[in-house]
């Protein structure tokens, strides 16, 4: 790793840069000196028609060059190119970039300042608000999320009305700026039988085809298992802790048998990354809104 920190690989840059274009300069002084005989032949024929001739290039085709050395010798004193030299004018990609965010900042804050007044039911019901929030969901949110908001496996519908932290505005701007961490347990200790047991009695929660003998030991095994401590001993859920609730029929990672029984056996860990750092507040409180009025419209 030292051997790219240090001093030798900008000195192999800077004379690298520097060789190549005193070679082209030198090869335009070379043919500027050269003595050529218009109309005589170097020997060479191709194709027995085509003959090369002894002349020299033509003077728009060396100014060319002559331009390009000064230009790359000019751009080379101005901006970075000569190894960690930065330029007399300091210029670097990451500070443009930084100056174009901060100008668009500038131009659109008055606009983000008129909705971070507004609650987030307001922000909502505004038609421009809601194009800015869409722009900010379809570039953040959407790879997680889909362009539909309906979600994926392991990724929440945000078009119905079923919320594992609470659909209201506060707990909404809550999950996006703070983010959330949902865990379930693994309980493998509770033997193969047991948890298909309990499996089955989850899918009777929601109304699904079940084991009707298996369903009743899962019953039980459902209080004693410390199931209910979270989804509550109706299999409603918490939203104060995002235990899911198992008696709809909205399924995170899939209502099949062996998906549940996937889930009791090894857990499942979902995180849901925190923007407030990365967008600031007043971005949060136009998304929020945003993804209220997707929640809203299933209402």
């Amino acid at each position: 790793m030292s051997d790219f920190v240090s001093d030798f690989w900008n000195l192999y840059v800077i004379v690298i840069v520097l060789v190549s274009i005193v070679a082209c300069a030198a090869l335009l002084i070379v043919q500027g000196k050269a003595t050529f005989t218009p109309g005589k032949t170097m020997g060479h024929v191709w194709d027995e028609t085509l003959e090369e001739y002894n002349n020299p290039m033509p003077k728009w085709w060396s100014w060319m060059f002559i331009i390009t050395v000064i230009f790359a010798l000019v751009y080379l004193v101005l901006y970075p190119g000569l190894g960690t030299f930065k330029g007399v004018l300091n210029w670097t990609s990451s500070g443009q970039h930084k100056a174009e965010v901060e100008k668009m900042d500038a131009a659109v804050k008055p606009l983000f300042d008129k909705y971070m007044a507004m609650d987030l039911k307001a922000v909502a019901g505004d038609r421009q608000a809601m194009e800015m929030g869409k722009r900010l969901y379809m570039t953040y949110c959407m790879q997680c999320h889909g362009a539909d908001a309906r979600g994926a496996k392991g990724f929440p519908n945000l078009t119905d009305a079923d919320w594992l932290y609470g659909g209201e505005p506060e707990q909404i701007k809550e999950s996006i700026a703070n983010g959330r961490m949902g865990m379930m347990p693994p309980h493998a200790h509770l033997g193969n039988d047991t948890i298909r047991d309990l499996a089955s009695f989850v899918r009777s929660l929601s109304g699904l085809p079940n084991d009707s003998v298996r369903t009743a030991k899962g019953k039980e095994a459902f209080a004693s298992a410390g199931c209910a401590g979270c989804h509550s001993p109706e299999g409603t859920g918490m939203q104060a802790i995002g235990a899911p609730n198992l008696t709809d029929k909205i399924w995170l990672h899939g209502s099949a048998e062996a998906s549940i029984v996937e889930t009791i056996t090894n857990g499942r860990q979902n995180k849901m990354p925190a923007w407030k750092d990365f967008l600031g507040d007043a971005k949060v409180h136009l998304l929020s809104a945003y993804v209220l009025s997707l929640g809203q419209a299933a209402k």
